[in-house]
């Protein structure tokens, strides 16, 4: 009896972990939507210099409610954020040549004080895996909050090897279209072995270059080059799907593009630092909106 009892009262308390874990990620998910909609009113209306107060009207907060919000996701305030990126901002980098930080003096942002940078290793796996969709290998896989909404990463025995970003009910399509790629691996939820490398991914006080985060790139032989280029841009700066071909030897916008877009670990592999010939922000496979926010998140970093 007393047994059943201890067992009863144990598996209550997990159900109200589980409970409070869940109000936690809804809690979250919805203040990410917040900051979504204040991202997409400014990069609309970056002319009319949209103010704090006008900005936590449309989204039904107070200016302070909204300051500490939008500050707390995004890494700075939504006047920060103004100053940082704007529709043009791309452009101005592009047409002076110059890099984010120093276009962002124009928009008013402090000096950038030393920049730090995410300090990342990495290694292939060999074709055949990719080939094989994977098949023989194990990912371990977890949904956590982070910056950008919510963050569904994937992990081998010999690092992170994808992740996808996601906004509120769309987790676990974003979970279906990385298992896509590795149709054949097995995959195991495990949210305590994913969650370390969300926290070296997204927290600036865990870049270390002496204990960088490991990175394992599955794809074709075509789509690693990409991806090993993509880790050569700095962060804080910006490139050209043509400027990223010369650095591999491979003059294909076209196809340089495609493996951009395929790029299975966001962020960390920094594709949304990739813009048009043009400065103008193209496609992004989690969202324009998204991108936008990194670039303006990095500033926030680096102003910092």
């Amino acid at each position: 009896m007393e047994n059943n009892i201890t067992m009863a009262q144990n598996n209550f308390g997990d159900a109200e972990l589980r409970q409070g874990a869940s109000l936690v990620m809804e809690t979250k998910a919805k203040d990410y939507q917040t900051v979504r909609r204040v991202i997409e009113l400014i990069s609309q209306n970056w002319q009319d210099q949209p103010q704090l107060a006008a900005l936590a009207s449309e989204v039904g907060l107070s200016p302070t409610q909204l300051q500490k919000l939008f500050t707390r996701w995004a890494g700075l305030s939504p006047k920060g954020f103004l100053q940082a990126v704007t529709l043009d901002h791309a452009k101005r980098l592009l047409a002076k040549d110059l890099p984010l930080l120093d276009a962002s003096y124009e928009l008013g942002l402090s000096s950038p004080g030393r920049l730090h940078d995410l300090f990342v290793t990495h290694e292939a796996m060999s074709p055949g895996v990719y080939k094989l969709g994977g098949e023989g290998l194990e990912i371990f896989y977890g949904f956590h909050p982070c910056p950008f909404g919510t963050a569904v990463v994937m992990v081998t025995d010999r690092g992170m090897a994808g992740m996808a970003l996601a906004d509120q009910g769309g987790e676990n399509a974003a979970l279906e279209d990385m298992q896509a790629r590795w149709p054949k691996a097995k995959y195991v939820a495990n949210q305590n072995i994913t969650a370390p490398y969300v926290t070296r991914s997204f927290d600036p006080k865990s870049w270390n270059i002496n204990d960088p985060l490991r990175v394992v790139l599955i794809g074709t032989d075509f789509e690693i080059r990409v991806w090993e280029g993509l880790l050569n841009v700095p962060f804080g700066t910006a490139t050209t799907y043509s400027a990223l071909g010369e650095t591999i030897g491979k003059n294909a916008p076209r196809a340089v593009g495609r493996a951009v877009g395929r790029n299975p670990i966001s962020f960390v592999v920094p594709c949304h630092r990739v813009v048009g010939k043009s400065g103008a922000l193209t496609g992004y496979h989690w969202g324009i909106t998204r991108k936008r926010a990194m670039l303006g998140w990095e500033c926030g970093v680096a102003a910092k």
